[in-house]
């Protein structure tokens, strides 16, 4: 049976642009699956904020995120891609780091090169390309290892400058350094975070041919695929800060949208009232006609 990653493979491979769009929690990776994306995408931020309520500048774990990625992929039959930051902080931790990604089913992984702590008001800059390159290895070291499969991305950041609160100094010719040097090292692709669209184009060439490129929020041609992040998370919280103001103050819920039709497909309640209903049968225990709402 093929895995997560042989699928995140083939479509890479298929030469077919696809997106991969935001799960930050189980529901909305039964979601994006159900309404036909052929792959999903957590992003560290997403994450971080949604689920531990603190930010994505270094402090937040692998170990957190492999919780909640664990939750989403588990639910879905499509791959998953997921923000694994550094991978920490030395090689041993992204060799051990990639094992339990491959051990937990996850398709595949970006890997960056900033210097923690991260997206802070601490000047980081981005670490050595051969610092990087070790990162990487040590991934491709324990995907071999391991006798699993994970694709491996590799994130820079050279275009993510400081005054957009990232390490890089927005530089083409050193990001397409960069990128030629990560694919050399074995990613099987490559992202340039926080680089708009219109200054991309140049590197798509100078990469066209050498490695597969990856976009982050909007699709460009000649691109492999694009992680799609960030509306998901952000609208429902800003739905629940609105409605929660409401309710605060005015004691109810205008605004409140119950109507969720999909509701029950999506939870599997279907499968577990079946089941539940030949249990009861079989065992001469009453039933009814319907399960709660």
């Amino acid at each position: 049976m093929i895995s997560m990653a042989g699928k995140l493979r083939a479509l890479i491979e298929s030469g077919e642009h696809f997106v991969a769009a935001e799960a930050y929690s189980a529901i909305t990776g039964r979601i994006v699956e159900s309404v036909g994306f052929p792959a999903a995408y957590m992003g560290g931020h997403a994450c971080s904020a949604f689920h531990y309520a603190i930010p994505d500048n270094g402090i937040f774990s692998q170990v957190e995120q492999l919780d909640q990625a664990t939750r989403i992929a588990d639910v879905m039959s499509i791959p998953l891609v997921v923000d694994a930051d550094t991978l920490g902080e030395t090689v041993a931790d992204a060799y051990h780091f990639t094992k339990r990604y491959i051990q937990r089913g996850i398709a595949g992984y970006h890997v960056e090169d900033e210097v923690n702590p991260k997206h802070s008001k601490y000047l980081n800059g981005l670490c050595s390309i051969a610092d990087m390159q070790a990162r990487i290895d040590a991934g491709v070291r324990a995907r071999r290892d391991s006798g699993g499969d994970i694709v491996i991305i590799a994130r820079c950041d050279e275009m993510y400058n400081d005054q957009k609160g990232g390490g890089g100094k927005s530089s083409p010719e050193e990001a397409i350094r960069r990128g030629k040097a990560y694919a050399e090292a074995g990613a099987d692709a490559v992202l340039f975070a926080s680089c708009p669209p219109e200054d991309q184009p140049p590197l798509i060439a100078a990469l066209k041919g050498i490695v597969p490129y990856c976009t982050m929020g909007f699709n460009l041609p000649d691109t492999a695929f694009n992680l799609s992040t960030g509306w998901g998370w952000m609208t429902a919280a800003a739905n629940h800060l609105k409605m929660a103001r409401e309710l605060m103050e005015t004691g109810t819920i205008a605004s409140a949208n119950y109507n969720l039709p999909e509701k029950h497909a999506l939870i599997n309640q279907p499968f577990y009232d079946e089941l539940i209903r030949e249990w009861a049968e079989k065992t001469g225990r009453p039933t009814r006609e319907k399960s709660a709402p």
